[in-house]
């Protein structure tokens, strides 16, 4: 399994997807490391069994224990807190001020460097659609130099493989 055989088992009306992911996979404005935990961290925020098989087998090589070990964290985390701060940004009222009362303590040490797991934290919201935690992500790294060339490059990987995710599991629903 592979990023090719990935590409390969979309169908054709997605060749926009296949190329996307080709091109995205060299996205020289990324470090390595910030490159294959984007598109891991996506393909594990997309559900899709089959995008994981294959982002993991791609990139999963190319990341340390650590680094692999921190993108699934960050996958992890942010899962739980796209629902919460998403429902306290969406309702308003009290929730906001209160305080979360769950455990984030990954992101203290998530075991990669801060931007990195930020980074991987914010294609994950993307694809999760917390706004205001994309918003926060984004001004952390920015604030640590991240540029919004990178930022984009990351959420142009989030979105290809939600998209790659979204059109295997329409694929498989129609021949079902």
């Amino acid at each position: 399994m592979s990023l090719e055989a990935l590409r390969n088992a979309l169908p054709e009306y997605a060749k926009d997807q296949k190329l996307n992911l080709g091109s995205l996979a060299a996205e020289p404005s990324l470090s390595a490391q910030q490159r294959a935990g984007t598109f891991v961290v996506s393909a594990l925020a997309s559900r899709n069994a089959t995008v994981i098989r294959h982002i993991l087998a791609e990139f999963g090589p190319l990341l340390s224990a650590e680094a692999l070990n921190a993108a699934k964290a960050a996958a992890s985390i942010m899962g739980m807190n796209n629902i919460y701060y998403r429902f306290t940004h969406l309702v308003h009222g009290d929730y906001a001020t209160m305080p979360a009362k769950l455990r984030m303590n990954v992101m203290a040490k998530p075991g990669v460097e801060k931007v990195d797991f930020e980074l991987w934290s914010l294609a994950v919201s993307a694809i999760n659609g917390c706004g205001m935690c994309m918003e926060s992500h984004e001004k952390v790294l920015l604030q640590h130099g991240t540029t919004k060339e990178q930022v984009q490059a990351a959420i142009r990987i989030a979105a290809v493989v939600h998209a790659t995710a979204a059109t295997l599991d329409a694929e498989e629903a129609l021949a079902a």
